[in-house]
């Protein structure tokens, strides 16, 4: 599971570094995207050795981009070899308008992975006239009838996740997932294949794609060396063959040889086999994820998106987590819910604070700030899990947050006295709760046995992050933070609670356009929660709309009774979970997390504008380059381009394999 952008990456209030401020975070920004460069603290302190299996994890990391960009969409690698080729041929004019125009398409297309929002799924449209890309086209010498269609007709491909529950959610939506096949179909199918008995359930689907075959039949064609993504799997194989080699420890060896059967044979086994190791490696400096990993972008929440990540740890800010860790057991006794959802023994949770070397895939350019795996309930529930903070991400959003000379947080807090509370604590309290959510959180809780870990279908994602959110938000402000060290002050925890109810409630949907629905699972968890304690709450006036010279605030006047209605939901979603109660999550989600009231998203909108920011960030990575001196690489050095275009480039020639 992954934690999106937070309100600490929305609003930004942590102190700068020292010596940073020749060091510029933001290097690109167009329509409602920036772009950041982010710093590798600690890589000097790594040995050549750790160094080595860093950049070779990196190599395959990368080599699965294709991948993703094939996922999304059947045409998306289509549209964006063209583009490449525009982008490289010298004789076009680039001092016009319409080609600035074009340069914008092309930034959202690498930004996105595709022709689709990278957040709000939506399909976005070049501004520069059809008849101008067209002439592109043929100056790139690019032939391709039907092209010009798919990027300029809305009525193909309009959505890449279909949230249109009154229709086939697999046929409207552009994902490439499955062809010729309908959601009754597809459910069907694996309702025949799967075994409900048995307790060491293999994650059916997650590494296939399904389609109907010549005789009529649905079957599933496997992601794998020698099926599809051949190239791109034999690629990443090659690299972490090399990874293998330089290894840390023994453990890590294992894993990767385990992932690299997986990869050969497709077998799902493997991929079990592969996190129960990868799980297992807590002594490791230098980490991974690579694989079929997070199902957020099916419809149907079975098929991992391609994802890749490379890190490394940072063992002083660890010491926080390292503690969550020790204590999970207590953390779960103590929760809320009912005690037949809660697991009576607490196995193997790791947490660290880490920082990225390479973002690959579902992860690149946009990344989650938190990360919490394998997903497999079983494996978390026998084997443990690994649970990670991303602290140079986060800071980089706020050292690039200070880059501005305006803030949401001034504009939309009530009073100073929110500002001040923000500026004092918000960073360390935003950054506890994501360490709440991914190392603890997304672990705890048991489904009842005979329950289906998709039992939840489409609404899985977005209740399983409300969930992990509640969790964290619930024990923020337990006094048992204070006494584990972790919270420097009993009244830190409300920075945090003022925070998540403004965004939820009003900054979050800077980033959906006017009349669209609430779609994203992170961004329906957010709403979700704080729309029901908003209604609940509303007799005690808990959670206070307020206007003020015409705009809206929602202020809360009762963080006690606010942690109790966080408690309260919080049983109930795990109650939904634990019982696979499809229905009663459905009504949480179509009720509370969806829908925007069209005059406060108005007044959002126009206010976010005034401010001249932008909603949504992403990053490049920094190229690490070994260094060769008498012919032997005696170094891997990073270098922190500022090229956006140059590195989608670059990765788009480089590491081409479909």
């Amino acid at each position: 599971m992954t934690i999106a952008l937070s309100a600490a990456a929305l609003l930004g209030s942590c102190e700068s570094p020292e010596n940073q401020e020749s060091f510029k975070y933001t290097i690109d920004s167009f329509a409602d995207l920036k772009v950041m460069r982010y710093r590798i603290p600690g890589w000097e302190n790594l040995t050549l050795q750790q160094k080595e299996y860093a950049y070779h994890l990196a190599e395959a990391a990368k080599y699965g981009r294709d991948i993703l960009w094939d996922q999304n969409c059947k045409e998306n690698l289509r549209v964006r070899h063209a583009v490449e080729a525009i982008l490289q041929t010298a004789e076009i004019p680039t001092d016009c308008q319409e080609y600035q125009d074009f340069l914008v398409y092309a930034k959202r297309l690498f930004f996105s992975n595709g022709i689709h929002h990278h957040y709000a799924e939506d399909k976005f449209f070049p501004a520069c006239p059809r008849e101008y890309f067209a002439g592109l086209l043929t100056a790139a010498g690019v032939e391709d009838e039907g092209l010009l269609d798919i990027i300029y007709d809305p009525a193909i491909y309009p959505q890449r996740r279909s949230t249109n529950t009154s229709g086939d959610i697999i046929k409207e939506s552009a994902v490439n997932f499955y062809d010729g096949v309908t959601r009754e179909e597809v459910e069907a199918y694996y309702t025949r294949i799967m075994d409900p008995s048995d307790p060491e359930p293999i994650s059916y689907g997650l590494n296939t794609k399904v389609v109907k075959g010549q005789d009529g039949k649905v079957q599933e064609l496997p992601w794998k060396v020698g099926g599809i993504y051949s190239p791109a799997i034999t690629k990443i194989c090659e690299e972490l063959a090399l990874a293998k080699e330089v290894a840390e420890n023994e453990i890590q060896k294992r894993a990767i040889g385990l992932l690299i059967e997986y990869y050969q044979t497709g077998d799902l086994r493997k991929w079990d086999a592969f996190n129960i190791e990868w799980v297992k490696d807590t002594i490791g400096t230098v980490d991974f994820i690579n694989g079929f990993v997070e199902d957020y972008n099916d419809p149907l929440g079975r098929k991992g998106a391609w994802e890749g990540y490379v890190n490394i740890k940072d063992f002083e800010a660890s010491k926080r987590t390292e503690i969550l860790s020790a204590n999970a057991q207590w953390f779960e006794d103590h929760s809320p819910v009912d005690p037949r959802f809660k697991k009576k023994t607490v196995k193997g949770i790791s947490a660290k604070v880490i920082n990225a070397v390479c973002l690959a895939g579902d992860s690149y350019p946009s990344t989650p700030i938190g990360i919490n795996l394998p997903n497999a309930d079983w494996i978390r529930k026998e084997h443990g899990s690994k649970s990670v903070t991303i602290a140079n991400i986060t800071h980089t959003y706020d050292y690039s947050a200070q880059e501005m000379p305006t803030s949401t947080l001034t504009e939309f807090a009530y009073n100073k006295k929110e500002v001040e509370l923000a500026k004092k604590w918000g960073t360390l309290a935003d950054e506890i709760h994501t360490d709440l959510h991914e190392c603890l959180g997304h672990g705890s809780g048991q489904l009842l046995p005979g329950v289906s870990t998709t039992a939840m279908g489409e609404y899985a994602s977005a209740l399983e992050e409300a969930r992990a959110d509640l969790f964290g938000l619930y024990y923020t402000a337990d006094p048992k933070m204070v006494e584990l060290g972790i919270m420097p002050d009993p009244e830190a925890y409300k920075a945090e609670y003022a925070s998540y109810i403004r965004n939820g409630l009003m900054v979050q949907f800077t980033r959906v356009e006017p009349g669209r629905p609430n779609t994203e699972a992170h961004m329906q968890n957010r709403k979700l929660i704080a729309e029901w304690c908003y209604e609940k709450g509303a007799q005690d006036k808990v959670i206070e709309k307020k206007v003020r010279d015409g705009k809206t605030y929602f202020v809360v006047n009762d963080y006690v009774k606010l942690r109790a209605l966080f408690a309260q939901l919080l049983a109930e979603v795990q109650r939904i979970k634990s019982e696979g109660d499809y229905e009663a999550g459905k009504n949480l989600i179509e009720t509370y997390a969806v829908h925007i009231d069209p005059d406060l998203h108005k007044e959002v909108l126009e206010r976010y504008k005034a401010l001249g920011l932008k909603p949504y960030g992403g990053f490049i990575n920094p190229d690490i380059t070994p260094i060769v001196k008498d012919g032997k690489i005696v170094d891997y050095e990073p270098i922190y381009t500022d090229d956006y275009l140059g590195q989608m480039l670059h990765y788009g020639k480089k590491y081409k394999t479909l």
